[in-house]
């Protein structure tokens, strides 16, 4: 197993562009756990009155 301050020393090594890429590989799982949360604490009602449906809704359809 890699110790951290070997893989700080490849780290340190990288260019710039590399870097950011592990930094948002890094990230990555963090976001992906961040999304999960949200949608595990949505609450029921919250769209209310955002969709409202025309009195004809069921009438036949002309043509």
């Amino acid at each position: 197993m890699m110790t951290d301050i070997q893989l700080y020393t490849k780290l340190a090594d990288l260019p710039a562009k590399l870097k950011k890429r592990v930094s948002d590989y890094i990230d990555s799982p963090m976001i992906t756990e961040k999304s999960v949360d949200k949608s595990q604490k949505s609450t029921a009602g919250l769209g209310k009155r955002l969709i409202s449906m025309k009195d004809n809704f069921n009438d036949p359809i002309e043509g």
